[in-house]
């Protein structure tokens, strides 16, 4: 388990050692005291939910370690396909094969960015992206919806809160290029 001390939380907010228990002596920081010493220690998903809750920036030390992203699409070749493409890149790709294991995996892993089909059965990629932009712990999850459905369906998507779409079919090079943008890393077209 992950975890950080007051005073790495103080540095990665630029805030006072004080404040910083303060936060966790109120319960608005969600912490634990280690044995003997008594020494407060911060688990790094608690962190995370603290600063999404609190509009606070995530620091760019605690962003590099998030390497994960989910695929959610129902079709396996296809979500095999993204994951074989992300993993080549460094990244950790998850699959969920519709919108009820997504929103589970997504409480659970807290992935960086969600690439996401808007046509699934049961809980629809719509729907997805309404319960992660109307839930507080993971709102700032990135969305990219890939989905071959036509402009409007696209339109909608972005309008309920994703990041960027992406057309099916699609070249490895432009999933690439996709998920770098929402990284905010510099494209690279060696692949």
């Amino acid at each position: 388990m992950k975890t950080l001390s007051t005073g790495d939380i103080a540095k990665l907010c630029d805030v006072n050692l004080r404040t910083v228990i303060r936060w966790i002596e109120r319960g608005s920081l969600k912490g634990f005291k280690l044995p003997g010493r008594g020494n407060n220690r911060v688990r790094i998903e608690d962190f995370m939910s603290f600063l999404i809750e609190h509009d606070i920036p995530i620091p760019a030390e605690l962003q590099e370690d998030n390497n994960k992203v989910l695929v959610v699409d129902d079709e396996p070749a296809i979500a095999r396909a993204i994951q074989r493409v992300l993993r080549t890149h460094s990244l950790v790709a998850n699959v969920a094969a519709d919108g009820f294991q997504a929103g589970t995996m997504l409480m659970k892993e807290r992935p960086l960015i969600v690439t996401l089909d808007l046509s699934m059965p049961g809980l629809s990629g719509y729907d997805v992206l309404s319960f992660v932009r109307e839930t507080p712990e993971i709102a700032g999850t990135k969305i990219l919806v890939i989905s071959a459905l036509g402009t409007d369906a696209l339109q909608k998507a972005l309008d309920l809160g994703a990041d960027a779409v992406l057309n099916k079919p699609f070249e490895n090079q432009e999933l690439v290029d996709a998920i770098n943008l929402l990284l905010g890393r510099t494209t690279s077209s060696a692949t």
